[in-house]
């Protein structure tokens, strides 16, 4: 006897309107308030430069709109959202009832969406008759998709668009439910009494990344054993996004984070689909496709005159250099403070700031002036760099990353320019990166080749390659300097547990032993000592 009352139920809700069995949409306002937290590319390894065409980082966006919903279920469209957002992780707080359900548009509006949203719907289609040259419009209904081809019904009967050889042109009353020429992220809820509310929509978004600039300035007459240098380092952020974030909160996390989710598979951002149109071809299989006459594309420009070309390029020149000297020294207006979090560091930006939509965003985070250094020469005479031939060492400015050397913060991965003053003015001398250095670390910052200073290694007895034996062999090393004043130069004499090593004073360094040595102003040195490899 039960089984009846079963039935009712599908019966009833059957019978209710189409308007109670659909939810209220309802559109949430602009942004208040948006803040943007950058993450590195996570696979990206030290030294590594952020690709610019395709970032691999990601953010967090937490945005705060405000909603009036009606009394019952709703659903909530938040316009705008970036079109990298990882939809799984968008999270909705402040509303009474929750979220029942999160959904994300697949198609931004495009001519391709606007057809297949008004499927069946009329139109207008405007064209030009060929008899008076004047436009004509008439109604129209779309009966095909826009997935090769488009046909409408007419009064005359089905034709194909743009097949005509004619210009015409199609109208459309209104935008299809839905669309949107910017992403939407919705949510439905219930709330029993409605009201308005303050809303906090966070999630992840693919397409962003960030890395630090460094620029190094060293003071005009520095002494090898006494480099004093300017330092400021920019925060570079990237968002690859097609949506910009007005007056947001900007931050950026720096360390290595442990991340197991493809964002990038998560985010399947919404799709502007183009509209393709073809058209069955003109003729047959036995006569073929009439040949269209098309004329020759016009001949190129005539070339520049040379002197003028010169000229122009002269003035380009000469007015790039200046400004990249002149941004090396600028004041800085703001600059990005140091918070921890966790094991990892928060550069948080004290001002609202505008994250451009494909664009790059650069904020300073680090301005120290006369810090303190010492320049190294440094060259390679471990037992498999015996040779007869002179070889230039490599130039390292060398600090120490504490307050006593002027430094004292973290220093994030990224690119380095250093730059020299002199009589004419700030040259560029090196171009390098920069790994991650934490506070109170040794920090090495390669300059390149010396073309002032070089060594030579030689070793006397047995060949490194013949079989181990238990002799020791003689080490001689030369070192020539040209500079007018002495320099310390730094060698690598092997690995401890390869090499021992007698007759010389050696330490630790990096986990290789390493001789440092001062070479006079304009002479030459010579060094001598004993090694013998190990024997397990």
């Amino acid at each position: 006897m039960a089984r009846p009352a079963f039935l009712l139920l599908p019966l009833l809700a059957l019978a209710l309107p189409a308007e109670a069995q659909q939810r209220a949409v309802v559109e949430a306002s602009e942004p208040t308030s948006l803040a943007v937290t950058v993450y590195r590319d996570p696979d990206r390894y030290p030294g590594q430069q952020m690709e610019v065409d395709w970032p691999q980082g990601f953010a967090m966006i937490s945005e705060t709109r405000t909603v009036t919903l009606p009394p019952g279920e709703s659903r909530i469209r938040f316009e705008g959202v970036a079109e990298g957002m990882v939809a799984v992780s968008a999270i909705v707080t402040g509303l009474p009832g929750g979220t029942i359900e999160k959904n994300r548009n697949a198609d931004l509006l495009s001519p391709a969406a606007l057809v297949d949203g008004t499927l069946g719907n009329r139109v207008r289609i405007t064209r030009t008759n060929p008899g008076t040259g004047e436009a004509e419009s008439e109604s129209a209904i779309v009966r095909t998709r826009a997935d090769g081809g488009l046909v409408l019904q007419t009064d005359a009967g089905y034709e194909a668009v743009r097949c005509s050889g004619l210009p015409e042109r199609l109208t459309f009353d209104e935008v299809p439910d839905g669309l949107s020429s910017q992403p939407i992220f919705s949510i439905d809820t219930r709330d029993a009494t409605g009201g308005t509310y303050t809303v906090t929509l966070s999630y992840l978004a693919w397409g962003f990344d960030w890395e630090a600039s460094y620029v190094a300035t060293l003071h005009e007459g520095r002494d090898s054993d006494d480099v004093r240098f300017d330092l400021t380092s920019w925060l570079t952020i990237l968002n690859d996004n097609g949506q910009s974030f007005e007056r947001a909160e900007l931050m950026a996390v720096a360390g290595t984070l442990n991340v197991t989710s493809d964002f990038e598979d998560l985010a399947d951002p919404p799709r502007a689909r183009p509209m393709r149109l073809t058209c069955y071809p003109i003729g047959s299989t036995a006569a073929g496709s009439p040949i269209r006459n098309i004329l020759p594309p016009p001949p190129p420009p005539p070339a520049p005159d040379i002197a003028f070309a010169d000229e122009a390029r002269i003035v380009v020149t000469a007015s790039r250099m200046p400004q990249v000297m002149m941004e090396s020294a600028a004041p800085v207006a703001v600059i990005a403070g140091e918070e921890q979090l966790g094991d990892l560091k928060l550069y948080r930006v004290p001002v609202p700031v505008d994250v451009n939509a494909q664009g790059l965003k650069q904020i300073a985070f680090l301005r120290e002036e006369d810090v303190e250094g010492v320049l190294m020469y440094e060259g390679n005479c471990s037992p498999w760099d015996s040779t007869e031939d002179f070889y230039p060492t490599s130039m390292v400015l060398e600090t120490v990353n504490d307050e006593e050397h002027g430094l004292g913060r973290a220093l994030p991965s990224g690119t380095i320019s250093i730059f020299e003053r002199g009589p004419a003015g700030e040259l560029l001398v090196g171009e390098e990166t920069l790994r991650d250095y934490a506070d109170g670390q040794d920090v090495d910052i390669d300059l390149g080749e010396s073309a002032q200073v070089f060594t030579r290694c030689r070793y006397q007895g047995n060949d490194p390659d013949d079989p181990p034996g238990n002799r020791w062999r003689e080490v001689v090393a030369e070192l020539s300097n040209a500079n007018p004043s002495p320099v310390t130069v730094r060698l690598n004499i092997g690995y401890p547990s390869q090499w021992r090593f007698r007759g010389v004073r050696e330490r630790l360094r990096n986990g290789r032993r390493i001789i440092e040595v001062e070479v006079p102003a304009n002479g030459s040195r010579e060094l001598r000592w004993r090694v013998r490899e190990v024997i397990d």
